[in-house]
């Protein structure tokens, strides 16, 4: 939500003149990567700008061989493919969502000449870092997080984004940090900052100085002052968001039909969503609470390897059984920061009441 003192900046922005490449966009890279622990930022317009300037930057080639996730948003392999790199699904975890480091393993073991990962912190909670970074160790692979639903999120008081060679972030509206739109890469690594500056902006090192073939991915003014104020209670509002979804938990957990999230010993989950599994049950569990005026959505209805474009690409035989599996069971339910407990306590006794067994 907007306060009148993000309305104030904006306002001033647009009173100043200088609505793009000015004093906001490089306070909010260099408020956010503070705020991360990482040493560089490149903001963007978008998140799916940001994953295709990080690929670039991080010197994924074309031809290339990315694994990662079918289980997530379709910007994620759109990236892929838009470097001109080929992505390559392994299977998720069934209970975190996010990717399992053993179908990783075997993806590895029989795809020639991969030469990177991109995994998703999917609804929030943290992909199992250690062992995809192992993985990555081992077979000298780049490792670029895509960390769009994940502000603020940490494994062992680490924040998410800061753990591979480079992280994406979207800061869209839903998002648990937004600038009403865009998105920013952060890197540890100077040389990969450098290209996604350069990236974000016509391929430029200084005025009319042109390095790389680029386009115009810059943040505005306005959606950086946003992003100013929107930071300062980022935290504020994570802790609600885990303070409802503990609520939930804790008044649903005896539902032996339905799954609730996880959260992994020394991860913190910061809730983009709350994700429930109805298998059997989740179609008509979904219009119950509709007719009970408690919306909810499908994150995702369709694993990214399903859908008619990456059929037509030649993914349709991919073998990920437990992201198809997902689509059909899953079910968000409320967790945003503006929940009251009258709410959360109206949300819960729906669920209570809603019978699996007609």
């Amino acid at each position: 939500m907007l306060t009148d003192e993000d309305k104030r900046r904006v306002l001033d922005v647009l009173q100043s003149g200088q609505l793009v490449a000015g004093r906001w966009v490089r306070q909010f890279e260099v408020a956010f990567t503070a705020y991360l622990g990482v040493a560089h930022g490149a903001a963007t317009s978008s998140g799916s700008t940001a994953l295709e300037v990080a690929l670039e930057a991080a010197g994924v080639p074309s031809g290339a061989r990315v694994i990662t996730t079918p289980f997530s948003f379709v910007a994620t392999t759109n990236a892929i493919l838009r470097r001109g790199a080929i992505p390559v699904f392994a299977d998720i975890d069934p209970q975190s969502y996010n990717l399992n480091p053993g179908a990783v393993a075997d993806v590895i073991a029989r795809t020639p000449d991969v030469w990177g990962l991109l995994p998703v912190h999917l609804y929030g909670l943290p992909s199992p870092m250690d062992a995809l970074l192992e993985l990555a160790r081992r077979h000298h692979l780049v490792v670029i997080e895509d960390a769009a639903q994940a502000h603020g999120a940490t494994i062992r008081g680490r924040k998410v984004g800061t753990l591979g060679d480079a992280g994406t972030f979207s800061f869209y509206p839903s998002k648990n940090l937004t600038t009403g739109e865009g998105g920013m890469v952060v890197t540890g690594d100077p040389g990969v900052a450098a290209r996604a500056h350069m990236l974000t902006n016509v391929g430029q090192s200084a005025q009319y100085v042109y390095e790389m073939v680029a386009s115009n991915a810059r943040m505005t003014e306005m959606a950086a002052a946003i992003g100013i104020g929107q930071l300062a209670t980022l935290d504020e509002r994570n802790l609600r968001r885990r303070h409802n979804a503990a609520r939930l938990t804790a008044e649903l957990r005896n539902l032996e039909w339905l799954g609730l999230p996880v959260e992994p010993e020394g991860s913190t989950h910061v809730y983009h969503q709350y994700t429930l599994r109805a298998p059997r049950h989740r179609d008509r569990l979904a219009q119950h609470l509709t007719a009970c005026g408690i919306s909810t959505r499908v994150y995702y209805p369709t694993p990214i390897h399903r859908s008619p474009l990456y059929q037509r690409l030649g993914y349709g035989d991919a073998r990920c059984p437990e992201a198809e599996r997902a689509a059909g069971e899953v079910l968000s339910i409320p967790v945003h920061p503006a929940l009251g407990e009258e709410e959360l306590h109206r949300i819960v006794q729906a669920i209570r009441r809603f019978d699996p067994r007609h």
